[in-house]
């Protein structure tokens, strides 16, 4: 369900998202199967701090000395001392899944962190790599654009889409709104704001790298109206859900998705349940703010 990326250019490397902690074994075969070592990783760059971007950032630097760690300003104090964003996910995911799919988060060294300002660059190998802010997902959120692939490392910032469901030449695509620093408005820039880029190609941290078409940017700007329309008129957690559930299935039906629809509840469930927590932060967050007006 996570996508971590090695670019490798003149015999230098960077991995892009690491995936959580007991992703890092896969991570070092990667570079085996590239003829490299630990010691040609230059830089490890996570998009965010939500561990399955970027749990497993402290062990693949300690497996890559030379590597310095690319985070957003934001969020690099909690990869520094992990604590608070421990207890936070555990929360999130439950204590058993967090230690079964995530394991742990282990402590970066802060003078091995670098926090680009937005438009800042990173040579890799003489390859230019552009680091953008990119709020609304998250406040820590940056993206990566490629200017020799044209194309654009989004993290959650463009989406999410897993390839099983494509429909034809039309890809499945639906909004990241997990919890806890959901900001529509600013979402809504950053879609714009990476559209401007005219990108080639996105690579998805979930799932894969895609074509992009101007379609999906008008589709991810209709689903997150909708999903605000959607919590705004739920009475309850369990309605939100079926609400949201109900709302893929007819994404996946106007695109003719090949997935059964008896396995689209199972395959999609943890993103729906994640999806409407988030929603609801968000509209607490901003009733909160109505009532201290």
């Amino acid at each position: 369900m996570t996508a971590a990326y090695l670019l490798v250019e003149n015999g230098r490397a960077v991995f892009i998202e690491t995936g959580p902690l007991l992703a890092a074994a896969k991570l070092l075969q990667a570079l085996k199967r590239a003829d490299l070592t630990p010691g040609d990783v230059d830089a490890v760059i996570v998009t965010h701090v939500h561990l399955d971007h970027a749990g497993g950032a402290g062990e693949l630097m300690r497996l890559c000395p030379e590597a310095q760690l690319i985070v957003h300003p934001s969020g690099a104090k909690h990869l520094v001392n992990p604590e608070k964003l421990k207890a936070s996910a555990t929360a999130v995911y439950g204590e058993e899944r967090f230690k079964t799919t995530l394991g742990d988060i282990i402590a970066v060294d802060s003078e091995r962190v670098v926090t680009p300002a937005d438009g800042d660059k990173l040579l890799v190998g003489g390859r230019e790599l552009l680091l953008i802010d990119t709020p609304g997902h998250a406040r820590h959120h940056l993206a990566v654009w490629d200017q020799k692939s044209r194309g654009l490392f989004s993290g959650d910032s463009f989406g999410i889409s897993y390839r099983e469901f494509d429909g034809g030449t039309t890809p499945f695509i639906f909004p990241a709104t997990t919890p806890v620093q959901l900001d529509p408005e600013l979402l809504h820039n950053t879609l714009d704001k990476i559209a401007g880029l005219k990108p080639e190609r996105l690579y998805l941290t979930h799932f894969d790298s895609i074509t992009y078409q101007p379609e999906l940017l008008q589709t991810l700007h209709r689903q997150l109206d909708q999903y605000l329309e959607l919590v705004k008129s739920s009475n309850s957690h369990q309605q939100l859900v079926a609400a949201i559930n109900n709302h893929m299935r007819g994404v996946l039906e106007d695109i003719q998705s090949p997935v059964a629809e008896a396995l689209i509840e199972p395959l999609l469930a943890a993103d729906q349940e994640l999806n409407a927590q988030g929603l609801e932060v968000w509209l607490s967050r901003i009733n909160k703010n109505s009532e201290n007006r």
